[in-house]
């Protein structure tokens, strides 16, 4: 065929064949990337078990939507709109870059293949993508090099800042891109001057206007841009490929697999060591991670594949508040921690030091809320919590366990509710005058038999004003004619914080004690008003009846027309609804709660900044109450805020713990009489008919 130049495959360099250098920089970039994967991937063979094998159809599609289809970049509108171009664009550009390889070895390889409709299709498509691409990286880099968006800082003690490799990786991207521009452009001009029936560009694409602006040199200077970029373009394309797993863009390599084995089960917790029953769980000699090869292999992955984006750290609710937690920064460290001690030279180090005090402090992982909010918003599918939990397990293994919460556990053990209440007073809130006369709440045993247990948990139980709570659900639950009791003094704590909190053999045995009082009860089916206790039943527990938060209750009977709801008397009440954690984001119930709201005649309601998925934690789940962490602020005090700031008088919650957080945030924001806070059981309770 005839050609406007000599092909890099047909050309001589230093009157050596050019072939011959292709071919070296394709065997040394292969053979050099193969032995920094091998050594990057060293690490996972001698960490902890971790099966990610099952529900294959369900993985592959979860690894398409997100790592391929970038589902959540857009929830960052202008990062994620350039991420999402330059990685389609490099989706588009990878099977020319891999031809343009091919081309420097075989000269008819590049023509059998451009030649074909197919070929021209695809030339059209690779021209318009490579223009995208370059813009994207202009503008990535003018964004991270003069504007610095706050969430990609970091802090001194966390070490360096990454901003020099994000730029850097972003001008290698570009290089590539103008590479092949002036490649094919200068093709295109020098046949144009031949007179040659040259394939048209794509008007507005930078390989167009590059040909515009060539056309005016010879021909002897269009070969010489032809291969010195062709050459340019293959040893880039190689450097950019070792240097990949370098770095924080080793995500660019394993985001796939990441996305593909990611966990699956929202709201539960990793077991103690996968493959070791919970009854014999007191046959382990350590519990917990306390080295680092006690991670499992995914969770390694985990820290290869964090894009240091910043993006978990910016919706974390410990980080807003000034706590020493950054989940972004759990990763980073353990991905130093790697590369440190599993060098690409020699040998693995032998350091087996305890992570706690090294690299982690105590008050870092105990301030954790196990909110889900870095998890909700990773786009590559990190998981931290599974990783907090087994830090704490280790921690609670070698005695080490705050102050604050050492009391709150002891009485859990002793009486099975972190008040240490005597166990007979766990049903005294159904005698409160002028309700036990009305309402007769069945303790179910061996005389009384129900339909449904009401699971009222340790705080709504125990806790003056959450016991309010537990008299309202039982009104509703009456009015709905739901056949009901409560287990009275057989019921324990759920144990859903106690397990998060990494006592692992004090929540079996909590577990136990629950399932069996439940199985005796002969209960069909188990409601609750807390959504920890809902979270750890459903998914914590094995075996027991179908569990429901009451919102779903109440949403299901206000459909069925069971439940009727008088209109709001106050018309200028703005209500707004709070996302509990354990009921949102660990188990993806929000409609129902807005669907109860909603249904109460003349209602008001608006939603504040972070809803949802991105619902924003009050700080007060399960034992975080007796926490006593440093912080700038109360969570619950930036959560009113918010509430304020759109609005709203009044919050609507459905957790018993978000209502004591969110009712002394009102009080210390000096907000009392201004706005007010009430569980969605309680506002139901007002409005029902």
């Amino acid at each position: 065929m005839d050609t406007a130049l000599i092909p890099p495959a047909g050309a001589y360099v230093l009157s050596i064949p050019a072939v011959v250098f292709s071919v070296l920089i394709l065997v040394a970039g292969t053979g050099i990337f193969a032995y920094i994967i091998e050594k990057r991937i060293a690490p996972l063979f001698s960490a902890a078990p971790d099966p990610r094998l099952d529900h294959f159809k369900k993985r592959f599609i979860f690894m398409l939507k997100y790592a391929v289809g970038q589902y959540r970049q857009p929830r960052y509108l202008l990062a994620g709109i350039i991420h999402i171009v330059i990685f389609a664009g490099f989706m588009i550009l990878s099977i020319h870059s891999a031809s343009l390889v091919l081309t420097g070895i075989s000269e008819d390889f590049a023509a059998s293949v451009s030649n074909s409709i197919v070929g021209h299709i695809y030339g059209a498509l690779k021209d318009v993508a490579s223009t995208f691409v370059l813009l994207a990286c202009v503008i990535a880099i003018i964004r991270r090099g003069i504007f610095k968006p706050k969430r990609y800082s970091v802090p001194p003690e966390y070490g360096k800042d990454h901003t020099k490799e994000a730029i850097f990786v972003l001008m290698l991207i570009s290089t590539l891109m103008v590479c092949d521009m002036l490649f094919e452009a200068s093709l295109t001009a020098a046949g144009i001057q031949k007179g040659l029936d040259t394939e048209l560009l794509v008007p507005g694409t930078g390989t167009r206007l590059a040909a515009g602006i060539l056309l005016t040199m010879s021909s002897v200077k269009l070969q010489t841009i032809h291969l010195v970029s062709y050459f340019i373009h293959d040893l880039t394309f190689f450097f950019f490929l070792c240097f990949l797993p370098m770095g924080k863009h080793f995500h660019v390599i394993t985001s796939l697999p990441n996305t593909f084995f990611m966990k699956l089960d929202k709201g539960t917790v990793k077991p103690v060591v996968w493959g070791v029953e919970e009854e014999k769980l007191d046959d382990l000699d350590s519990f917990g991670v306390k080295k680092f090869s006690d991670f499992t292999w995914k969770h390694m992955l985990d820290f290869y594949t964090c894009a240091d984006c910043g993006r978990c750290s910016d919706q974390c609710p410990a980080n807003a508040v000034g706590r020493p937690l950054s989940p972004r920064f759990i990763s980073i460290k353990c991905r130093d921690y790697i590369f440190k001690n599993y060098p690409l030279l020699g040998n693995a180090a032998t350091n087996k030091k305890n992570l706690i005090g090294n690299i982690f402090t105590e008050d870092e992982i105990w301030s954790c809320t196990t909110c889900g909010a870095c998890e909700a918003e990773c786009p590559l599918m990190i998981e931290y919590i599974d990783k907090i939990v087994d830090l704490r397990r280790g921690m609670v293994d070698d005695g080490i366990v705050p102050q604050s919460l050492q009391k709150p556990l002891r009485a859990l053990e002793k009486r099975g509710n972190p008040y240490g209440k005597m166990e007979k007073k766990r049903s005294d809130w159904t005698k409160e005058k002028g309700f036990s006369e009305k309402y007769k709440v069945k303790i179910i045993g061996k005389k009384e038999t129900a339909d449904a247990l009401y699971f009222a948990d340790s705080i709504t139980s125990f806790d003056d004003r959450m016991q309010e709570i537990a008299r309202s659900a039982v009104r509703v639950l009456h009015a709905a004619g739901v056949d009901f009791g409560i287990l009275g003094p057989a019921e324990k704590d759920s144990g859903n914080e106690v397990r998060r909190f990494g006592e692992e053999m004090l929540f079996q045995e909590l577990k136990d004690q629950n399932t069996d009082a439940i199985l005796n009860s002969g209960v069909n089916k188990i409601v609750t008003t807390d959504p920890h206790a809902f979270n750890s039943l459903k998914n914590d527990y094995k075996d027991i009846p179908q569990v429901e938060h009451i919102s779903q209750v109440i949403a299901r009977e206000i459909k069925s027309g069971a439940i009727r709801l008088n209109g709001v008397e106050d018309s200028s009440a703005v209500y707004t609804y709070h996302d509990p954690c354990y009921l949102g984001r660990h188990n993806g119930i929000y409609d129902a709660p807005r669907d109860v709201i909603d249904a109460i005649p003349g209602i008001t309601r608006v939603e504040m900044d972070k809803s949802s998925d991105r619902s924003f934690c009050c700080g007060g789940g399960g034992l975080m109450l007796f926490y006593e962490p440093i912080e700038e602020k109360r969570m619950g005090q930036l959560r009113v805020e918010m509430a304020k700031e759109a609005g709203a008088t009044v919050i609507v919650t459905a957790c018993p713990f978000c209502m004591a957080n969110i009712e002394d945030a009102i009080k210390t924001s000096g907000l009392e009489g201004k706005m007010e806070v009430i569980d969605l059981v309680e506002l139901i309770d007002r409005h029902i008919k």
